[in-house]
């Protein structure tokens, strides 16, 4: 079997309704744009896809199609993932491919094998569990009322966990992580994530109120670029760290962060930023060579899968955007994400492909 057509596919993504907000200088939601569906065909008939759902994301996706992929690709064998896997790295040393676009053909190979298997890709993997817990991951709201009015509403809907995303002031952020720690009781896990807001000063103070109100992990207070802050920062606060989730490199860099004692609770791993589905293996069983968890980051389906595959993660994680909160479709009642048992990986089923495309849309998880 050979490849023999690489194609992306312009798909409409509207904007957020309601539009929400992260911390100080991030900005917010993404305005309405063209995202991208790159689609891999073989001489047998067999097909992937890998859905890149930012918007703007088309015109970037095209090029690289144009440029580089295409050539790489065709004639190849579309189930050696791994040579193909590296020769994506290969590329990457000269093209510098944006980290989303790093995983994208392997997202598609993977489907493409599940497509043949007619089975979830999550089971293509070995399959660990049919069930994870799913924790509310807010966006930022305006004020600490909010955030506790948002975090009642969760945990009425049956989320067993909250993870913050405030507003990128080290005091600020504190004074809400002890006030919701305070108002939800101490059985409920609670976890921050400050979206690299901070230098090192600032990221030790706020970890030491995370420490007194008993965190469950603190995620990315600053860039990932200096591994020395991050080791520093692991001495000197006792909340655990979860780290890596931005950094270049997949399971190569999260191995110095791991090494450097900075993971004191883990490393992310996920589709979108850690090199498919391929680098996000290869990240969790680094992690579980030293006994450390690999929390999978993002709430689209390739992550789904990944949830189910990974024996050392411990939840999904389920975007909170609306001060009215509304459980995503994927959770239940009782706050648990249920394996996807469609063939492959699918296309979330809230965007309009065109007729091209219906058949890889998702129609039961």
């Amino acid at each position: 079997m050979k490849i023999t057509s690489v194609e992306t596919h312009r798909i409409f993504v509207p904007a957020a309704n309601p539009p929400f907000a992260w911390r100080t200088g991030l900005g917010g939601s993404a305005p309405a744009g063209y995202g991208s569906v790159l689609r891999i065909g073989t001489d047998e008939g067999a097909e992937g896809v890998a859905l890149f759902a930012r918007p703007g994301a088309a015109v970037m996706l095209e090029d690289i199609v144009d440029r580089v992929f295409r050539e790489e690709l065709i004639g190849q064998d579309p189930l050696q993932r791994e040579w193909l896997w590296h020769r994506i790295w290969e590329l990457d040393r000269i093209q510098e491919l944006p980290l989303p676009v790093l995983g994208l053909v392997d997202i598609a190979l993977w489907d493409l094998a599940g497509r043949m298997n007619d089975r979830p890709v999550w089971q293509e993997l070995g399959g660990f569990r049919t069930q994870i817990p799913a924790y509310a991951s807010t966006a930022t709201f305006a004020t600490t009322e909010e955030f506790l009015d948002v975090a009642d509403q969760c945990l009425e809907l049956g989320y067993p966990a909250i993870k913050l995303h405030a507003w990128g002031d080290a005091r600020k952020d504190a004074a809400l992580c002890l006030a919701l720690r305070e108002h939800v009781g101490d059985d409920i896990p609670l976890m921050y994530d400050g979206s690299a807001g901070f230098d090192l000063p600032d990221a030790v103070y706020l970890g030491r109120a995370l420490s007194d109100a008993g965190y469950l992990w603190y995620e990315e207070p600053m860039r990932e670029f200096s591994i020395s802050a991050y080791a520093q920062l692991a001495r000197s606060v006792d909340v655990p760290l979860l780290v890596a989730e931005t950094s270049d490199g997949a399971h190569m860099n999260s191995a110095d962060f791991i090494r450097a004692g900075a993971a004191t609770f883990g490393v992310r791993a996920g589709t979108t930023l850690r090199g498919g589905i391929t680098g996000a293996m290869r990240t969790a069983h680094l992690a579980d060579a030293f006994r450390l968890r690999a929390e999978v980051h993002g709430s689209d389906i390739p992550n789904h899968h990944l949830c189910m595959a990974i024996s050392n993660t411990t939840y999904y994680e389920s975007l909170v955007t609306s001060s009215t909160v509304v459980r995503e479709r994927h959770v239940d009642a009782a706050g648990l994400v249920h394996a996807p048992t469609g063939p492959g990986i699918a296309l979330p089923a809230d965007l309009d492909y065109g007729p091209e495309l219906q058949r890889f849309v998702e129609v039961a998880v």
